[in-house]
């Protein structure tokens, strides 16, 4: 995303970088690796939804992840630390504070989660959409930044075992990534979220992102 949320829509990125912020110019080479990138996220994907340990046909249902995300419901203070490179050993970064207001809409099918900022580069405002797919149990999310007004992300996954995780294909510098937002640490006053990149299909990650919030009122 981001590449960001999702929150990583926070702080500008430096000339030349693209992703939710920007697009570079498209080539061949790029749109080959954008397709590798697809295919990662399709068998990370396969990967997560493959039944374990057995071929056995009776195997139990998918778990109904409808309410997966009720945890977030609520008003949250967040402090967000963002890696302006995270390919880059120079670790550059920006903080953020601000505060997260999540509400559920359709029932718990979907909710719309609220962000605002402050930073070095002033204030920021942005608004992510989480649906809920009955027939896939997987959850999507897109994210729109105030300042651009344009839907981006796209991103999709699921919970396993208390810890959420979408994927997306993104580019990054011009060049195709996987990025992966993952939900952790989940307490009823507090959760962690981080966001990181892979340039290698998905064999390493790099963070880019990560918002520890506590929760103000529910």
């Amino acid at each position: 995303m981001d590449a960001e949320k999702l929150y990583t829509h926070i702080a500008p990125r430096p000339e030349g970088q693209s992703g939710k912020y920007s697009h570079a110019a498209p080539n061949r080479r790029a749109a080959r690796r954008a397709w590798q990138s697809l295919l990662a996220v399709a068998c990370l994907l396969g990967a997560q939804a493959a039944p374990a340990g057995t071929a056995d046909s009776t195997a139990a249902a998918p778990r109904d992840g409808q309410h997966d995300f009720d945890f977030t419901l609520g008003v949250w203070h967040t402090h967000i630390h963002r890696v302006l490179d995270p390919f880059s050993a120079t670790g550059e970064s920006v903080d953020l504070n601000g505060t997260v207001t999540s509400r559920a809409v359709w029932g718990g099918k979907a909710f719309l989660e609220e962000i605002e900022a402050d930073g070095p580069k002033g204030h920021w405002q942005g608004a992510s959409l989480f649906l809920y797919t009955p027939a896939a149990h997987q959850w999507s999310q897109t994210f729109v930044n105030s300042k651009s007004g344009m839907l981006t992300g796209g991103m999709i996954g699921e919970f396993r075992n208390g810890v959420g995780e979408l994927f997306a294909s993104d580019t990054f510098n011009g060049r195709a990534i996987l990025v992966r937002a993952r939900w952790s640490q989940i307490q009823p006053d507090s959760h962690h979220y981080e966001e990181c990149y892979s340039a290698d299909g998905g064999a390493t990650w790099h963070r880019s992102f990560l918002a520890e919030k506590t929760r103000l009122e529910r």
